[in-house]
């Protein structure tokens, strides 16, 4: 088999860290595998690095920022083929560019484009084990560029597809994907199996496991993922195909995201194409949108609210400003003290009265329900923030996800 192996910035926090890697690579080789290891930077090190820049300005040049944050992965790649090449295996190390990923020109958060596995065949048929340096790539014209944060999930998925790997691990500081967040519910189960929609809703939904855009590209170019402990045996939680799956389970599991804001408009013009143009402005100062709900309009106006990242809510305030000023928006409020807790679940598709078990548990905790949005697989709601954890329990108790 050809395995890729990803390994996070905890994995490879330290030397001895990198070693107990090598060791795992190593396991992986005596039982006949090729192996392509991509790594993220020690941990810590992307942050002391951005400290760096900011040290001379708080706007460093983002083709600057993105050749200095790659050189991070490129220690630990170098590192681990140092120690693998002590251990008596033949190992090399390659930058993104040398592994062939070619992105687009957006730094510090670029999108990969292609790639060309040929440098990697070449090393794997000469019995090498390829060591990549996540979280980078090379743009058309030859710059520097990096994946952003979680970018050496993607890619660890995206050189697994390009090899057509038989299997990409990912391995991290949990063992694998859990019912819901185990340090909010004690009682939450490790999943043997999941979809990749099912993966995909939790990783948006606020599940830190895994980097939603890696899996959305796993289930695109049909890779199956293993996400799995670093630090122990334990077998991990393997993402792949829904018909892999045999028992489709009716709820899968329980996500919070606490990174959510609420803006709330009132007196919004109510005239064809207003909401058009207050998305399109907002999309085009980045700002990524949520939940919508617009009431029905009276007089002329209407009421329109909607939620943010709270990373993002200042280029929203921006943008809502603008309108306020043109006074087609009559005033704003912001609320940040709000989450986001979501049942998530393959086997809603089949099955009537999910969403009312959901509401009937959240009116016997006296939670208010102030949005909701709902998909073939998912129903997300959000509530005060002080109810998180309380939500959270109650939910995973109410579809037995403990059991």
């Amino acid at each position: 088999m050809l395995i890729v192996q990803k390994f996070g910035g905890t994995s490879v926090g330290d030397l001895e860290r990198i070693q107990n890697v090598a060791n795992r690579v190593s396991q992986t080789l005596k039982e006949g595998h090729q192996v392509v290891v991509v790594v993220s930077a020690m941990s810590g090190e992307t942050n002391k690095l951005i400290a760096y820049a900011e040290h001379y300005t708080s706007t460093p040049e983002r083709s600057e920022v993105d050749m200095l944050l790659s050189s991070g992965e490129r220690v630990t790649a170098a590192l681990l083929s140092i120690a693998l090449n002590a251990m008596g295996h033949s190992a090399t190390s390659m930058s993104g560019r040398r592994a062939g990923i070619v992105t687009d020109s957006i730094h510090t958060k670029a999108r990969i484009e292609s790639i060309d596995p040929s440098h990697m065949h070449a090393e794997l048929a000469a019995g090498k084990v390829v060591v990549v340096a996540g979280f980078q790539g090379v743009s058309e014209s030859g710059q520097v560029t990096t994946l952003g944060r979680g970018g050496s999930d993607l890619s660890a998925v995206a050189l697994a597809g390009a090899l057509q790997a038989d299997l990409c691990e990912i391995y991290t500081d949990v063992d694998g994907i859990y019912t819901t967040d185990p340090r909010i519910e004690p009682r939450a189960k490790k999943m043997d199996k999941i979809s990749y929609d099912e993966m995909l809703e939790l990783a948006s939904l606020g599940a830190k496991v895994l980097q939603n855009r890696s899996v959305e590209l796993a289930k695109k170019l049909n890779v199956n993922l293993v996400t799995r402990s670093s630090f122990t045996d334990a077998e991990g939680t393997l993402i792949t195909k829904e018909e892999n799956i045999m028992e489709q389970p009716l709820v899968s599991g329980i996500a919070l995201d606490k990174n959510q804001a609420r803006v709330s408009l009132s007196g919004v013009i109510d005239r064809p194409g207003i909401a058009s143009d207050i998305f399109t402005r907002l999309a085009d100062n980045s700002v990524n949108i949520d939940m919508i709900i617009q009431t029905l309009g009276h007089d002329g106006k209407t009421n329109l609210d909607f939620t943010v990242p709270k990373t993002e809510l200042i280029d929203a305030k921006s943008v809502v400003e603008t309108f306020i000023a043109e006074g087609e928006i009559t005033e704003a409020s912001y609320d940040e003290c709000i989450c986001k807790v979501s049942i998530v679940g393959v086997g809603m598709k089949s099955h009537t009265g999910v969403a009312a078990k959901a509401f009937q548990t959240m009116a016997r905790e006296n939670i208010n329900i102030m949005m909701i949005s709902t998909s073939e697989i998912k129903v997300s709601m959000v509530i005060d923030e002080k109810y998180a954890e309380l939500a959270v329990r109650s939910l995973h108790s109410a579809y037995a996800l403990d059991q």
